[in-house]
């Protein structure tokens, strides 16, 4: 069964640094790429990030470019996405998702429950 259970959400303070964890289950990363997505109360869910095993791609949103980084560790079959310098306006439920092929591909097939991350001022 592939299942994706994601941790490491929490209250901090503007400035701040949290690193969630995105634990896979039922394939391996280079299997299938993996997102990172946020819904914060009353917008739509926002693609924050991607990354490929595979081929050694990530990609970022404008907003969080050059605050956040996602990383792998393929012997745990785990992605994590730290996030850095940290905004209120970052604050949302972020979910991670497998994707149906090994490339960022922006199609997604497998969603986690997502953890909240709350970024005070």
């Amino acid at each position: 069964e592939v299942q994706l259970v994601e941790s490491g959400g929490a209250l901090v303070q503007a400035g701040g640094s949290l690193r969630l964890s995105c634990a896979v289950s039922g394939f391996t990363l280079d299997e299938y790429a993996i997102g990172w997505f946020r819904q914060a109360p009353g917008k739509e869910r926002e693609g924050v990030s991607c990354i490929s095993v595979s081929d050694s791609s990530t990609y970022y949103t404008d907003s969080v470019k050059g605050r956040f980084a996602a990383a792998s560790d393929n012997a745990k079959n785990t992605v994590f996405l730290q996030m850095n310098s940290l905004k209120p306006e970052d604050t949302a439920v972020y979910y991670c998702a497998a994707g149906v092929t090994e490339f960022c591909d922006d199609e997604w097939d497998v969603w986690g429950q997502g953890t909240q991350v709350t970024v005070s001022k």
